[in-house]
């Protein structure tokens, strides 16, 4: 058998061009995007062994925020350093952060548009489809003992009767699994490499810098009580516990803007994540939605162009800067990280209460899909058996998921033109 072949330094020119198409192809989710990072970098590139690359995988999951993100931004950095870092996630982030602007302003001026109304039940259908398969693989994967269980039901309880908060569940989950591995063996681990581009301590103060300017910026010109600088504490807080994925994180937001604030409908949350579904780069770029919605229900002082632009953009970047921060911080300590039982065993805790809290959010979108008007109101069985059927064809072909939504939104347009829906 002929050896591997070796991996390749490739310039920052060559690099750069990869990261910055990146951002345009890369659809799929974060199970695909993960499949062409690897195709690309390691199959067809080789800038890097399969080794590397699974070991950067895994200690991107141990991490709050979009795992396929900080997966590229690692890859940068293992690359050409922090700027290589910052390429590759601006890359990856950038086209969806400016294709989704364009979507939500449509949405917000146009969504009540007979053509708009059907595209969207077509898409909202294929949404609810998408969160009961991930809400099926990932129990396939997360549930494998009693105790993993025992934490999807009780985080399902505990969030959608008790209303206990998300942070509280996560931080509960990972300290449950932390304990049940505390007799576990540790493994003689090698030291940790040299930090590379600057001490850990510089990138915590620039972090904290580049995060802390917006908020004052807003707080000084709008208040600190204005609904920019209360979203931006909010999506803040948000981002450092959004363990599981933009499922996860959205039970989660749309529980606190929706049900609790009031500054976006149900609907709107939903019609959210089927436009994020549509785009490219991270799923959880839902949140960008979110809050350009809540500014535009709550313009204040501003035009509703204005308030929900900048509550999008601060929006967007409360979620993604702790990827970038978190990366460049524990990217030289990456084998120890992943070596260690004892966070393994509280990620897998905190991944089997991530099944639970995905239940509650495919409940709301089933709510909202498919009893629109509560029980009162009857069940609207065509968008439930489209969403059926789109389950179906996602589990049983090799379909790509933008025809899979392309084929959603023409059905909807379809019922909704006949009268059927």
């Amino acid at each position: 058998m002929s050896p591997p072949p070796a991996t390749s330094q490739p310039s920052f020119a060559d690099a750069a061009r990869f990261w910055l198409r990146l951002g345009f192809v890369s659809f799929g989710g974060p199970a695909g995007q993960i499949a062409i990072l690897h195709r690309e970098v390691v199959e067809r590139r080789r800038w890097l062994g399969e080794r590397e690359f699974t070991d950067a995988l895994n200690f991107c999951m141990l991490l709050p925020g979009p795992e396929a993100l900080q997966l590229a931004i690692y890859l940068g950095w293992r690359l050409h350093g922090i700027r290589g870092g910052l390429l590759a996630g601006l890359g990856f982030i950038g086209p969806a952060i400016v294709l989704l602007l364009g979507l939500s302003w449509m949405y917000a001026r146009f969504g009540g548009l007979p053509a708009a109304t059907g595209l969207l039940l077509g898409l909202k259908a294929a949404v609810l489809a998408l969160v009961l398969q991930a809400l099926v693989r990932i129990g396939r994967r997360a549930l494998g003992s009693p105790l993993h269980v025992a934490l999807a039901i009780a985080a399902f309880v505990a969030l959608e009767w008790l209303r206990v908060p998300f942070p509280a569940i996560v931080l509960a989950a990972g300290l449950v699994g932390f304990a049940s591995a505390w007799r576990a063996p540790q493994p003689r681990l090698p030291s940790a490499a040299s930090v590379r581009d600057g001490a850990p301590l510089r990138v915590v103060a620039v972090g904290f810098a580049l995060w802390f300017a917006p908020l004052l910026a807003v707080a000084a010109t709008l208040g600190p009580q204005s609904l920019w600088s209360r979203l931006y504490l909010f999506f803040t807080q948000a981002a450092l516990v959004t363990f599981g994925g933009a499922y996860a994180v959205l039970g989660y937001v749309t529980q606190h803007l929706v049900q609790e604030l009031g500054w976006l409908t149900g609907q709107q949350s939903v019609a959210g994540l089927a436009l994020a579904e549509t785009t490219p780069g991270p799923l959880v770029i839902v949140l960008q939605f979110m809050g350009f919605m809540a500014g535009w229900n709550q313009p204040g002082p501003l035009s509703p162009e204005a308030a929900a632009v900048l509550a999008a953009l601060l929006a967007s970047w409360a979620t993604f800067l702790p990827s970038f921060v978190f990366i460049f911080l524990g990217a030289p300590y990456l084998e120890r990280v992943t070596r260690e039982p004892r966070i393994a065993a509280a990620l897998a805790a905190i991944t089997a209460a991530v099944v639970g809290i995905i239940a509650t959010l495919g409940l709301l979108l089933a709510r909202v899909v498919v009893l629109p008007g509560g029980f009162e109101g009857g069940v609207r069985w065509e968008p439930l058996l489209l969403a059926a059927g789109l389950w179906l064809l996602l589990e049983r072909s090799r379909l790509e998921l933008h025809w899979v939504l392309l084929l959603a939104a023409l059905a909807g347009l379809g019922l909704h033109a006949t009268g059927l829906a």
